[in-house]
């Protein structure tokens, strides 16, 4: 038996320490806590790493501090479309949604995609119509209305611009990397998008390869960040072919997208990253990032800022 490994994060961008309550801290430390554990419960009993994914997604989805599920932000329409995919690293498998409004878990949907059709990516109406097939939970507009993220959309008009979870520049999306005792890796990502995006825009998060990539040979990925560059980059896929094609290490490979290729053009976030060993990196270039990892038998992780 291997020793079991997850990840977890909630956003990266310019997350300063002098516009933090420590309430505020506490509850953002609280809430990875959580996913971590809903995580950890599955693997500890011997689980899949793709239900400790879904799991722990799934948990940061249900808490409206994240801008993913709940705490989806506004488009210009004043309307909340969310993303995600997530990925099995035992044979590739993989499953998207993109532009899906009332899907109270984004997570599961594209678990579903992956499970119950022979698409790996749906995305607006059809993707609606086949939640609604596979039986997914629905929600009403007052569930996703979070008056904080409603502010953050009125303060985007007045500008008259697009935001990145428009809070301190941060990028809001949620993910998770996980290997299971049997030594299979998973990875997922969801996000509610930019505040007050307009014309259907979609970015990394449902994009498999450039923002979500399990392979058990390599490692599992999941980014949050300003997503067309992480798109244009492919990141995700990136970091797993410098393992297996130049041999880097985990961590050499994770330096060399995030703090090198990215930083090149001008693209800012970060990633949890995960290897076949159990080794974790958790890289970034902005000014913090949430984030926490657990590792069989060892004390958990929790951060937020640079240092």
């Amino acid at each position: 038996m291997k020793k079991f490994a997850i990840a977890v994060h909630g956003g990266a961008g310019t997350i300063l320490r002098e516009t933090m309550t420590p309430e505020k801290e506490k509850n953002y430390k609280q809430g990875l806590q959580d996913a971590i554990t809903a995580g950890e419960l599955i693997l500890q009993k011997g689980g899949r790493s793709l239900d400790a994914v879904e799991a722990a997604i799934r948990c940061l989805e249900n808490n409206p501090l994240f801008n993913a599920g709940k705490g989806a932000v506004f488009t210009n329409e004043g309307k909340n479309e969310m993303d995600a995919s997530i990925m099995d690293g035992t044979d590739l498998r993989a499953g998207a949604v993109a532009g899906v409004q009332h899907i109270k878990n984004p997570i599961s949907l594209a678990r579903a995609v992956m499970e119950q059709s022979e698409h790996v990516f749906m995305a607006g109406h059809g993707a609606i119509e086949f939640a609604k097939k596979t039986n997914a939970e629905f929600m009403p507009d007052d569930y996703f209305f979070v008056q904080m993220r409603y502010d953050q959309l009125e303060q985007a008009k007045k500008e008259d611009k697009m935001t990145l979870d428009h809070t301190e520049k941060k990028f809001g999306t949620v993910g998770a990397v996980a290997r299971d005792v049997h030594g299979h890796l998973a990875a997922g990502t969801s996000t509610g998008g930019m505040t007050n995006k307009k014309h259907g825009r979609v970015g990394d998060t449902p994009i498999i390869g450039a923002g979500t990539y399990a392979n058990n040979k390599t490692c599992a990925i999941s980014c949050t960040g300003h997503g067309e560059f992480f798109i244009r980059s492919v990141v995700a896929y990136d970091i797993s072919c410098l393992m297996e094609y130049k041999g880097l290490s985990l961590k050499e490979a994770c330096e060399l997208v995030v703090k090198q290729k990215l930083v090149k053009m001008g693209g800012e976030g970060g990633l949890i990253a995960l290897d076949a060993h159990g080794n974790i990196e958790l890289p970034f270039n902005s000014e913090g990032m949430y984030r926490a990892s657990k590792i069989e038998g060892e004390v958990p992780y929790i951060g937020i800022y640079k240092n």
